[in-house]
């Protein structure tokens, strides 16, 4: 049986360098692959892009990444929790791609099933389809979307296997999956990492084909963003 298992978040990330693009999934910070943010803070890599649907807020998650300055480019679908990055985007600091939701997660999946591009009716006759191609199918019209092109994938599963098998849990099972297998490299941290043959196969959400390294994942704070709660 072939096993993925690394040591710990170092030997994850081995092979990252300057200049490199990115995914990392999660939505909000629900799902987010903490542990390897951090590492990419710890080592200070720079000019990178990210391909995520959330940028973080101002002391978590992406926005860790953001407040060191080591994000070049930003390929996201929601941005509104993080000053530093309005920031960041409107003083020309780093540039910002604006994907609709939808299209950010096909063009995901497109990357993971080999697919180059594929057409959408989101974003036609907005600046979203500027310099794309278009096309009219049974009288509506498309934007052609291009597959992303990413050197790694970060995910954060609740439990997987030394296989590299993946079970997200609740609303983390959000980008984390589409991401799997996207990039040239997938990294996936878990809470829990368990034996080959632990995991009942009909619970797997993601296979270990998708995912070249896992590890154990230490700490996880799982931040809300905004908590409302009702008076008493």
């Amino acid at each position: 049986m072939i096993r993925k298992t690394v040591a710990n978040v170092q030997e994850a990330c081995e092979g990252i360098e300057d200049g490199m693009t990115f995914m990392l999934g999660g939505f909000g910070l629900c799902g987010i692959p903490e542990n390897i943010i951090n590492e990419l803070v710890r080592r200070n890599v720079q000019q990178i892009t990210c391909i995520s649907n959330y940028a973080g807020v101002d002391d978590f998650g992406l926005g860790l990444l953001l407040k060191k300055h080591q994000i070049k480019k930003m390929i996201s679908s929601y941005v509104g929790e993080n000053a530093e990055f309005e920031r960041q985007m409107l003083s020309g600091e780093m540039e910002v791609e604006l994907v609709p939701q939808g299209t950010l997660a096909q063009r995901c999946e497109a990357a993971r099933t080999g697919i180059p591009a594929f057409f959408t009716p989101a974003g036609y006759g907005t600046e979203v389809a500027e310099g794309k191609e278009t096309r009219e199918f049974n009288g509506k019209m498309y934007v052609m979307e291009e597959a992303f092109k990413a050197d790694f994938s970060f995910v954060k599963a609740w439990k997987g296997d030394e296989a590299g098998n993946l079970i997200f849990k609740g609303t983390a099972r959000n980008f984390n999956p589409c991401m799997c297998g996207a990039a040239k490299i997938t990294v996936a941290e878990v809470e829990e990492l368990v034996p080959v043959g632990t995991l009942d196969p009909n619970h797997i959400h993601i296979p270990g084909i998708f995912v070249q390294r896992i590890f154990q994942g230490e700490k996880y704070e799982k931040r809300i963003e905004q908590l409302t709660v009702r008076k008493r």
